[in-house]
């Protein structure tokens, strides 16, 4: 076990040198665009489109997160009709496949397995999502049936 020297102190360990083992590893994946993230978020006007919260941080960077449809290591694309912004609570649901949306842009809720307290983040948001104002750049409904396919697998 590692513990910094610090961390010793405040535990009134003795201090004793140690060292972390270092491993190299080697790793395939597919690369993510850099720029998907602002497009996205670009095009939902930094607003989470489930919630509809627009949260913007003291520095200006914008909490909202870029989800991918249909995912990058499944061979999805870096398209902003491949993306929706989502808060970072609502991205963890979405990624696991516990919220999915209709052809409609309506929200699918895996009532057995998203508590209660979670639902009421999106529960306005029932009728339709918060979506760009430039249709073209609204979730294609190719990539929504892929994320709906998982979806159903587990609701």
């Amino acid at each position: 076990m590692h513990v910094d020297g610090r961390t010793q102190e405040l535990l009134g360990l003795p201090i004793q040198e140690q060292e972390r083992r270092i491993e190299q590893i080697l790793m395939s994946r597919k690369i993510r665009e850099a720029s998907f993230r602002r497009k996205v978020c670009d095009a939902y006007d930094n607003r989470c489109a489930i919630t509809g919260l627009r949260i913007v941080n003291g520095g200006g960077k914008s909490e909202a997160q870029a989800a991918h449809i249909w995912s990058v290591a499944e061979g999805g694309p870096d398209v902003v009709q491949n993306g929706v912004a989502l808060s970072a609570t609502v991205h963890w649901l979405f990624d696991r496949h516990l919220i999915s949306l209709t052809d409609e842009y309506r929200i699918l809720v895996s009532h057995n397995k998203v508590p209660s307290e979670l639902r009421t983040l999106f529960a306005k948001q029932m009728d339709r999502i918060h979506l760009p104002a430039d249709e073209r750049l609204w979730p294609h409904p190719s990539y929504l049936t892929l994320h709906r396919e998982k979806f159903s697998g587990i609701a």
